[in-house]
């Protein structure tokens, strides 16, 4: 099979066996990555398991372009159900760096993980072997201090994916974190810490998949570079490119593009990945006591990766407990924590610690800020709903600023980054533009073409107005679902705005292509965006058999239809591209709950469900060659 290596490795901790099966079985019709993992777990995971069930599958997965050298290709997924979902459901996370190629060096184009361990271990798959190693030692450890000592061990020329004590903790934020400090979120660090799973290591390898037309892949990689996509550097002044004399490059393996992806070293030696929300999420407090030339900012995204906690539930826990403080509902006596110095590194180690080892009040964080909240209820409650989405996960992307996200967020268990990033990638190179911004090029006129080409039409982008939003959302959910399936980098993909076309329009088919010339089956863009939507479907069938209510559960916070807008981080003058492109503040602006419940039954009918209960029927199922799946879920009375 050009593009795989060929096999899927199954581990059962319970009884210490594995198995392999074919990725042929799988890759017909799902692909890789995200499909790949959706069509085991919907084979291998009992319904009603919890996340912390033995019963339940943490999955890691490739997919077919990685190792494919120049693209962006080099990222992997962990997937599983969520714990940080409420009611939990099945989610995914994408991480970066080389784990995900070492593992399929290794000779696995997915890695399934069931059961639980009666005492710490941690997997050393080498050589078509899965030892069952002895993790005693390791317990209680940081992640970066496990990767450390296994490298001791066995030498530089690993590759470790561990959690920290977050993880073994079961804290519903942990994260898993990787090779290169790559974190994957979602809370699966506390799945796979309640399987007494500390770590995963494979020898670090020289990744080269066979492609059926490498000739017709480096004409393709050549394409992609001459567009010119170039990357988002800075949001509203806030740099997410970290730069400086202590820092460093550092793409991920095998990748060309201009990335924010960077390693900062401290005043005392330390290095790690430092960018994005990670490297920010804790520079206005630390800047505010220690100035802006500190090493605290990174010292406190490290001291987040060594407990392995996600720092975008940090950053929600931190925003809280400050609205909390100034309402006097929380103070140092009543939470055990040194809210007093709020800001300090010695603040942030402490909340860290409490929630990882969950002792105290730190007990009640680990089972999620929203359950902390409502435990206390009253003003708790009403501090935290600004601050969140969905079951206490960040607002990011807020509907009232971006009625596009909508139906983006309603229709996921949890904030769905890449797809509202199609959105954003827009706007704030809209806003570049705005500014006048050496170099930006993305006018409203641009934006319109844009969205005529990718999100089905001109009035797509118009943010005044829920027209044309519900086929956006579709084709944004199956171009991104068969994205990660691949797996590409959204960074890089899909390529929308290009410096160097006539019309500064990117190019939707590349990534078909880039498919076919790969693994020499011929893909189109309408045929690679089905493989999406066939996907979209299983995982939406997923979550109806574990519970899902259909448009009872396709929701936007109550606040939103409620509470007008006021200011956004990234857009703190919340403008937008309104009709025919020109801009318009969204200041005050909430959702209109009958615009969006309209644009929600054009969604379902687009997709062919039930429009009153945003459920597929069996032919609609079928029609996507789910037809298995359909059966099972007509055989559970699920389908209309």
């Amino acid at each position: 099979m050009f593009g795989y290596a060929g096999k899927i490795l199954k581990v059962n901790l319970t009884n210490q066996r594995a198995e392999e099966l074919p990725t042929s079985d799988y890759a017909e019709r799902f692909l890789g990555g995200k499909g790949l993992a959706a069509k085991l777990y919907w084979d291998e995971m009992p319904p009603k398991a919890a996340a912390a069930d033995p019963r339940s599958a943490v999955i890691f997965s490739t997919g077919p372009l990685a190792g494919a050298p120049g693209i962006g290709a080099s990222r992997w997924m962990v997937s599983g159900k969520s714990p940080v979902s409420d009611p939990e459901h099945f989610v995914h996370c994408n991480l970066g760096g080389r784990w995900g190629n070492d593992l399929k060096a290794a000779g696995y184009d997915a890695l399934m993980i069931t059961g639980r361990s009666e005492r710490p271990v941690y997997l050393f798959l080498h050589d078509g072997i899965c030892e069952f190693k002895d993790a005693n030692g390791l317990r209680g450890k940081g992640a970066i201090r496990t990767r450390r000592i296994l490298k001791v061990e066995y030498g530089e020329g690993i590759s470790v994916a561990a959690v920290g004590p977050a993880g073994e903790s079961g804290a519903v934020m942990a994260n898993v974190i990787a090779e290169d400090d790559a974190s994957g979120s979602a809370g699966l660090g506390g799945v796979m810490g309640s399987k007494n799973l500390k770590a995963i290591v494979v020898p670090q390898g020289k990744l080269k998949i066979q492609m059926a037309y490498p000739e017709h892949f480096k004409q393709l990689a050549a394409r992609y570079r001459a567009l010119g996509k170039e990357p988002i550097t800075a949001v509203a002044g806030v740099p997410m490119r970290i730069m400086g004399p202590n820092t460093r490059r550092a793409p991920c393996p095998l990748c060309s593009f201009d990335c924010i992806r960077r390693t900062y070293e401290s005043k005392e030696g330390d290095a790690g990945k430092f960018m994005c929300q990670s490297a920010i999420f804790y520079r206005p407090m630390a800047e505010a006591i220690y100035g802006p030339d500190s090493d605290i900012p990174f010292r406190a995204t490290k001291l987040c990766d060594e407990y392995g906690l996600d720092t975008m539930a940090v950053s929600v826990i931190i925003g809280w407990l400050w609205r909390c403080i100034r309402a006097g509902i929380l103070n140092d006596q009543n939470t055990g924590l040194p809210l007093s110095k709020f800001g300090t590194i010695e603040f942030l180690d402490t909340l860290l610690h409490k929630i990882s080892l969950r002792e105290g009040f730190g007990e009640l964080l680990a089972k999620g800020v929203h359950k902390a909240a409502e435990s206390l209820g009253g003003k708790a409650v009403s501090a935290l709903a600004p601050l969140v989405s969905k079951a206490g996960q960040e607002n990011t992307y807020d509907a009232r600023l971006y009625p596009n996200t909508a139906l983006l967020h309603a229709t996921e268990p949890r904030n769905p980054t890449p797809q509202l990033q199609e959105i954003s990638r827009v706007i704030f190179k809209w806003l570049e533009w705005r500014r006048g911004e050496d170099g930006a090029f993305v006018s409203g006129e641009v934006a319109r073409r844009i969205a005529a080409r990718f999100w089905g039409s001109e009035i797509a982008a118009d943010f005044t107005t829920f027209e044309g939003k519900a086929l956006a959302a579709k084709m944004i959910q199956d171009r991104e679902y068969a994205k990660e399936c691949l797996i590409l980098c959204s960074f890089v993909w899909p390529v929308m705005e290009a410096r160097f076309t006539p019309d500064h329009v990117g190019d939707p088919t590349l990534e078909a292509q880039v498919l076919t010339a790969v693994t020499g089956r011929e893909f189109d863009e309408s045929s690679l965006n089905r493989v999406g939507e066939r996907v979209f479907n299983l995982h939406r069938a997923i979550l109806l058999r574990e519970g899902h209510r259909g448009t009872a559960d396709d929701r936007l916070p109550e606040l939103w239809f409620t509470e007008p807008i006021k200011w956004d981080m990234p857009n703190p003058n919340l403008e937008v591209p309104g009709p025919n492109g020109q801009p318009v503040s969204r200041k005050g602006a909430t959702v209109d709950r009958s615009a969006f419940e309209q644009s929600k039954k054009e969604y379902y009918r687009l997709r062919g469900w039930d429009p009153e209960t945003g459920i597929p029927p069996e032919a609609a199922l079928r029609a996507l060659d789910l037809g298995d799946t359909a059966e099972n879920l007509s055989q559970r009375r699920i389908l209309p």
